[in-house]
């Protein structure tokens, strides 16, 4: 059988998340507000589609502030972000570069004053920026390991960026849900993980729509901390962890460990294993919706939809206990 590009990459990706490491791409974009720095950023090698030289961008009447106008791009119109203003940074070169990304089954493009590399990182080798002050920004990556003064690249929250550019319309929020109340054991909740604040709020607030209970955790070690914790407190009363939990809900990407990895060790643990995973990424596409399910993951769903989250909530409960 011959090997597709789509299987090769699968292949690759399975392989890098086998041994917990990622790609990042590597981008400046301009000068700090507050001096002459050109700080580094990055974005997962896996969000982006293309990179391109700064193609015609068409102005749009009553856009965004944020939004330089949009693009055709292989005979797609793509939403072109003026990633700078929205960071606060002042490009001293011009914005030459244009990052196509694929987010949460939408496309856009930002523009950046260059691209310089990418590079090869453990998740370990990314920390959390959640109280550093950075709104924008989800973590902090150390690009040479654990080296001293080793450097650093701001990774940002593109889902804040997106939201805070675009907000959604009061069509966008979600109707009714379909399928009725989901249930779950009493006693029993979701454990969720995601880094992104804005994620996390949006996740809250489905599960309080859906009326579950729920443990929400900012990254996949303190979810693997929780589960474990959890697990001692169930076997002290006499139960077991499935009294205790009913689904297991992560992002993909999050420092210090990511959800493959998180996905890895409750599968790989006797006492976790039946545990139901669905992984919710921001990271979709064919190619990285079969990746993610050759992790071992019961389900996998696109940021974010809360009508499709219940129903695979649903459907992997129905499936385990069915």
């Amino acid at each position: 059988m011959a090997i597709t590009k789509e299987m090769r990459e699968i292949e690759e990706r399975t392989s890098l998340a086998a041994n917990s490491m990622f790609e990042l791409l590597l981008f400046r974009l301009g000068e700090a507000p507050d001096g002459k720095r050109r700080e580094l950023f990055g974005i997962n090698v896996f969000k982006v589609r293309e990179i391109l030289v700064m193609p015609e961008i068409t102005a749009m009447v009553n856009s965004p502030p944020a939004v330089m106008g949009v693009a055709n791009i292989r005979g797609q119109m793509i939403t072109v972000i003026d990633l700078p203003k929205v960071v606060g940074c002042n490009p001293t070169k011009g914005l030459g570069i244009l990052l196509v990304t694929e987010f949460a089954r939408t496309t856009q493009a930002f523009a950046v004053e260059e691209v310089n590399e990418i590079v090869r990182l453990e998740w370990k080798h990314v920390l959390s920026a959640e109280n550093s002050g950075g709104g924008l920004v989800t973590s902090i990556a150390r690009l040479d390991g654990a080296a001293e003064n080793t450097r650093l690249a701001q990774v940002l929250d593109v889902e804040r960026i997106l939201r805070d550019v675009m907000p959604p319309t009061e069509d966008d929020q979600p109707k009714e849900l379909p399928g009725g109340k989901v249930k779950i054991k009493p006693g029993q909740v979701i454990l969720a993980a995601d880094d992104s604040a804005v994620a996390r709020m949006m996740i809250e607030k489905g599960f309080k729509d859906m009326e579950l209970p729920f443990v929400m955790t900012k990254t996949g070690k303190e979810a693997w901390e929780r589960l474990q914790s959890m697990q001692a407190q169930a076997q002290a009363e006499g139960k077991t962890i499935y009294d205790k939990v009913a689904v297991v809900l992560t992002d993909l990407e999050m420092p210090e460990m990511d959800g493959f990895t998180l996905t890895r060790y409750i599968k790989e643990d006797a006492k976790l294993s039946h545990l139901p995973v669905i992984i919710h990424s921001s990271l979709t596409g064919t190619t990285n919706e079969a990746h993610v399910r050759s992790v071992g993951a019961d389900a996998y769903i696109a940021k974010f939809d809360e009508a499709e989250l219940a129903a695979t909530i649903r459907g992997v409960l129905g499936a385990h206990h069915g």
